[in-house]
């Protein structure tokens, strides 16, 4: 019996990477969407500050930890809880712009994955602060939580009846963990290191930030999770290959493993 091996056939699938000047156009009309929808959402000062009572009442019900409890550990230091505001004024919208930037320069396939999981969420997220507005915690004062970037900085909301840039009412859900959980899932997903589950470092650490702050309660980031939960369900990723999964051991399809010529004639 005369058998041979003939070489595995060539990657010839490899996804084009969309257009680029579209994505752009795509990303800053959702980013530019989702503001001035939030902007329609503003007001609503006594509603919001009575959905915080009962918010504040529900996870006191449910048995959550006390958001001061992580607060208090930021306000052991000066230096600790200026670096927690700074991460809360800075970070959030940088880090999704470089995890998307990178999946569009390496894994294509991917990109279009995740800008449609974040498309989805984001866009979810404008219906809640019209039908329940909702103060954050540093706004209550049933909480007895600090406003940390009023009291050491730095900022980036001012007086809420003059703040004309954000809606300080949209507590709910809390983008902030909703994008910082979907960076951690699309580089999981996307890469192969044994590492890569280190990125569930950054919502976490961003948890820890928007509830020490008192931006967001535990409510805010469970209701931001479950909306990428049914978002993820209903987005699926593509297959991981040799061409969207990158570098790495080599990992060939079923169809691509080397055919044995001559075998079992």
């Amino acid at each position: 019996m005369n058998a041979r091996t003939e070489p595995a056939e060539p990657e010839t699938s490899a996804i084009a990477r969309p257009p680029l000047v579209r994505e752009l156009l795509l990303v800053a009309g959702l980013f530019l969407v989702y503001k001035f929808g939030r902007q329609l959402a503003t007001g609503h000062t006594g509603e919001a500050l009575h959905n915080a009572r009962h918010v504040w009442d529900l996870e006191r019900t449910l048995r959550l930890p006390n958001e001061g409890s992580v607060q208090s550990v930021l306000l052991h230091s000066d230096t600790l809880v200026h670096l927690a505001n700074t991460f809360y004024a800075t970070v959030h919208f940088p880090a999704t712009v470089a995890f998307l930037v990178w999946l569009y320069l390496r894994r294509p396939a991917h990109y279009v994955w995740a800008r449609r999981v974040l498309a989805t969420v984001t866009s979810a997220a404008l219906v809640l602060p019209f039908v329940f507005p909702l103060a954050p915690p540093r706004m209550l004062a049933a909480t007895g939580l600090v406003d940390t970037a009023k009291v050491y900085g730095p900022s980036v909301y001012g007086p809420p009846t003059s703040d004309h840039l954000s809606n300080q009412f949209a507590a709910m859900p809390s983008l902030h963990f909703g994008w910082a959980l979907m960076v951690a899932v699309g580089l999981i997903v996307a890469t192969r290191s044994r590492w890569r589950w280190l990125w569930l470092l950054h919502p976490l650490v961003t948890l820890m930030v928007i509830v020490g702050t008192a931006n967001h309660y535990w409510l805010d980031a469970i209701v931001a999770a479950a909306m990428l939960g049914v978002a993820l369900a209903l987005i699926h990723p593509p297959h991981r290959t040799a061409t969207t999964a990158g570098r790495g051991q080599p990992e060939l399809a079923p169809e691509k493993q080397p055919v044995l010529v001559g075998a079992g004639r």
